[in-house]
């Protein structure tokens, strides 16, 4: 006969079924063990796509660690994901032997449907249920993540929070959009340049009928940013977007974003738009989740880098 170990022991046998009668019940009820969302990915090859959609440049072993995934079992997804032009690697500047990781325009545009299948499914099992009895499931979910791994609760626990901007914050956007851009993608001061010459301008023709700002903060510490600003009568610009990268990987991206769409819906507007880079990989993944459609792409040289500047669109 097997012999337990000493902390199966100490748990009681009818514990440890209705863990078990749990965990059956959710697999089920989740579809965890069909086709995962319809596709012919498996639950952890999906995993994967999100994660890599989701960083900003991951390393495998950063992966691989984060997800508690085999070396080998991870490298042969990230080869399938190469053959199909899904990824794409370069040089770690920090350690030769490693690789940064990067979706490509094919591998976002094959995560994207997934992502929102996911939300969708999510949301058909939430609808049935009163608010009241959502936010008791939430909590409980909450309640059995926190139970189970404190350690990865320390987000969670920080306070977070969007608030209008103040005196001092402009500041910090542009030193933020300066030093980040400077870091990840080489951008000279010219860029810095172009970012205070717009938060100037919001303040001098800040309008709060038709415009807002948000600041992100954890624990009361600034993140993140983004803005409104009116371009006509029917159509309004998302500007500023940033997050430090601290707070990448927890949905403040996404969270920024839909404040706008929510705010330029209700002030009337027909349509927002914004203008990037398509070498925002990362920015460019949470507007095209958010059902902005790419509409116009142009190459120049700016910033010290050769680019293509894109300009993308949402009707309300």
């Amino acid at each position: 006969m097997a012999r337990m170990s000493a902390a199966a022991v100490r748990v009681s046998s009818a514990h440890v079924e209705s863990l078990r009668e749990f965990n059956r019940f959710y697999t089920q009820r989740v579809g965890v063990l069909d086709p995962y969302l319809g596709g012919e990915l498996s639950l952890t090859e999906v995993r994967v796509l999100y994660e890599l959609a989701h960083r900003d440049q991951p390393t495998a072993s950063e992966l691989g660690r984060d997800l508690a995934l085999d070396a080998g079992y991870l490298s042969r997804i990230l080869r399938r994901f190469e053959v199909r032009g899904w990824l794409a690697r370069s040089p770690s500047p920090a350690d030769a032997r490693q690789s940064l990781l990067q979706l490509t325009e094919a591998g976002r545009t094959a995560f994207s449907p997934l992502q929102q299948r996911s939300r969708d499914e999510a949301a058909a099992l939430l609808a049935p249920l009163q608010e009241s009895t959502r936010g008791a499931l939430i909590e409980a979910m909450a309640t059995v993540r926190q139970l189970l791994d404190p350690a990865a609760q320390g987000f969670a626990r920080r306070t977070v929070n969007l608030r209008d901007p103040r005196p001092g914050d402009m500041g910090w956007v542009v030193s933020q959009h300066g030093e980040i851009y400077w870091r990840e993608y080489g951008f000279d001061a010219e860029f810095e340049a172009l970012v205070a010459s717009i938060a100037a301008r919001y303040l001098e023709r800040f309008d709060p009928a038709w415009e807002k700002g948000w600041i992100a903060e954890i624990d009361g510490e600034r993140v993140g940013a983004t803005f409104v600003v009116r371009r006509s009568k029917t159509v309004a610009q998302v500007r500023l977007l940033i997050l430090t990268p601290g707070a990448r990987g927890h949905g403040l991206g996404g969270r920024l974003t839909d404040a706008c769409i929510a705010f330029a819906r209700s002030r009337g507007y027909r349509k927002l738009m914004l203008w990037t880079q398509s070498n925002l990989l990362a920015a460019r993944a949470i507007y095209q989740s958010r059902g902005f459609i790419l509409v116009k792409s142009a190459p120049h040289d700016a910033y010290g880098q050769a680019l293509v500047s894109e300009i993308w669109e949402r009707r309300l």
